[in-house]
């Protein structure tokens, strides 16, 4: 079996779908094949004819699921054509995607830290594009006459997806939520806004 066609099979996304349930309940350490090809109604023997072992379906989970969010969150800013909205725009959908898909968000702001194959070995290659979708927004703005020239757009992107990460994290980790997914996506937004707007006199 091909490997596009692996990625494509029912048995392939219901192995991605159980192990997204299963890191979330257990733990990724904590978590057994076995448990995952019970979840997911499979023998043991079947996940091994899609993956090489559990830091593989780790990967393989994250890369999937980045891949949908990608796609959604591009979407979502599609309707705008102010490089400001757009920014803001992203900010909103990625907290919403942490409300929505709590399971996920567990597994990418607490899991998938423990793996060190993952954090090694992972070519982030939609996470690379996700991050683009920031950089591109700024490099936007710049071309616009709305952004400082001397913003760079490299550095930007990761300063800015490290404060949504962190807000994300303390979502994931915190029992208590003292604000709302629109306060923390706006007040990000404004944070990092401010400094790279362009000032007119």
């Amino acid at each position: 079996m091909s490997q596009s066609s692996k990625k494509n099979s029912d048995k392939h996304r219901r192995i991605i779908q159980a192990a997204l349930k299963v890191f979330a309940r257990n733990g990724f350490y904590n978590s057994k094949v076995s448990e995952i090809a019970r979840a997911a109604k499979v023998a043991d023997g079947t996940i091994y004819l899609y993956f090489q072992n559990k830091d593989d379906i780790l990967i393989s989970l994250f890369e999937e699921e980045m891949a949908a969010i990608l796609q959604k969150v591009r979407l979502a800013m599609s309707d705008y054509d102010d490089p400001v909205e757009k920014l803001k725009q992203f900010a909103l959908n990625h907290l919403r995607l942490v409300e929505e898909h709590k399971e996920l968000a567990e597994i990418i702001q607490v899991e998938i830290r423990q793996s060190s194959k993952f954090m090694k070995e992972y070519k982030v290659i939609q996470f690379g594009e996700y991050l683009n979708l920031i950089s591109d927004i700024v490099k936007e703005g710049q071309g616009k006459g709305v952004f400082r020239q001397d913003v760079k757009p490299g550095i930007f992107k990761r300063a800015f997806f490290g404060a949504l990460d962190e807000m994300s994290r303390y979502w994931v980790l915190s029992p208590v939520k003292k604000y709302s997914i629109e306060t923390a996506a706006t007040e990000i937004s404004s944070y990092f806004l401010d400094g790279v707007l362009l000032v007119r006199n």
